[in-house]
């Protein structure tokens, strides 16, 4: 069992400040948060973590994924092991592999906003875009300041309504 630097009662708490921060704040919580997904409190999978980004960035997908597993098999409790092989088999195109890593960083973490707006961005690609709104909505329910997501609602929602003449 890993140790974790950020305790789950920490983590709520940044949560629950993000969720009423003012647009000026917000930034500041969304990195506190982020920071915190990125620790697992071993060294040894915070290694394999950076070295699947590092492939991920470098487009080695293939080498993501195996560092991502790895870090999977090792330490199954930690949620953004299974956030980064899902983004690695979205840009796989390989959506049902990505879900159900979704579904496990949910289950571990479910006010994980990125894990929530990556669903959203998938359902859009299936060209599910009722769901991806619902997503969408989900995650700025977490993180009202979350960049881009009022335009991604305002897009998706006018195409599936239509627009008023």
């Amino acid at each position: 069992m890993l140790a974790s630097p950020v305790g789950a009662a920490d983590l709520d708490a940044l949560y629950d400040r993000l969720a009423t921060a003012s647009e000026q704040d917000a930034p500041r919580l969304e990195a506190e948060i982020e920071d915190a997904w990125q620790k697992s409190g071993s060294a040894a999978m915070d290694l394999l973590l950076e070295r699947g980004q590092d492939a991920l960035a470098a487009g080695d997908t293939a080498a993501a994924i195996d560092h991502f597993s790895a870090l999977i098999d090792h330490a199954p409790d930690f949620a953004e092991g299974y956030n980064a092989r899902a983004a690695a088999f979205f840009q796989e195109g390989e959506f049902g592999p990505a879900i159900t890593d979704i579904g496990h960083v949910l289950t571990l973490d479910p006010r994980h906003f990125t894990a929530i707006t990556g669903l959203a961005l998938m359902l859009e690609e299936m060209d599910r875009p009722k769901e991806a709104i619902e997503a969408y909505r989900a995650a700025l329910a977490i993180h009202p300041h979350l960049a881009g997501i009022r335009d991604s609602i305002d897009r998706l929602t006018a195409e599936t309504d239509g627009q008023e003449i």
